[in-house]
């Protein structure tokens, strides 16, 4: 009977050469995978809601301008009033200046320029609504009105005889 196994060439260290033959079927059937995987992810994203921005940093400057233009009395409330939250516009505006100090170096030239611009605009507004409140409550003090600190959109003013700007947090204002 023969030996199946084969035999090493006669000079032991000359080096061997193997060759896999199906190396390029393997390579094919792993291409094949991956891209049916790729159609399945693209498909899953088709299928879900478009209704949430990539979380990036475009996303989070957004957010952070939403809250400050809000606050400035940018949406009625339920009942149809203004209600304006100054120093939660404030506090939203400062925190884009911290994100502008702390990624100082690390933007693109484009992502900085629009920081700039939403952080000037957000100044000049605050500045004008500032202004028109003050205007308005030299003309008719009772047009405008205090919320209770903390009191979601919509509940009641506060009463009269509440201070201004009580120690428990900042009030909002309520113009009808």
């Amino acid at each position: 009977m023969s030996d199946p196994t084969p035999k090493p060439p006669s000079d032991a260290s000359a080096p061997s050469l193997h060759i896999d033959s199906d190396w390029k079927a393997q390579a094919e059937a792993e291409r094949a995978k991956l891209a049916e995987r790729e159609a399945a992810m693209q498909a899953r994203a088709k299928d879900m809601p478009e209704g949430l921005p990539p979380a990036d940093f475009r996303g989070l400057v957004g957010l952070l301008a939403s809250q400050a233009v809000m606050g400035l009395g940018t949406m009625a409330d339920p009942q149809g009033r203004v209600v304006v939250d100054l120093e939660g516009s404030r506090f939203a505006t400062e925190l884009l200046q911290v994100l502008k100090d702390k990624t100082k170096g690390n933007l693109t030239p484009e992502e900085s320029g629009e920081l700039d611009e939403i952080l000037r605009e957000l100044h000049l507004r605050f500045a004008a609504i500032t202004r028109m409140i003050a205007e308005q409550m030299s003309k008719d003090p009772s047009s405008v009105r205090m919320a209770a600190p903390g009191a979601p959109m919509g509940a009641a003013p506060a009463p009269a005889a509440a201070p201004a700007k009580p120690a428990g947090g900042a009030s909002k204002l309520i113009i009808p």
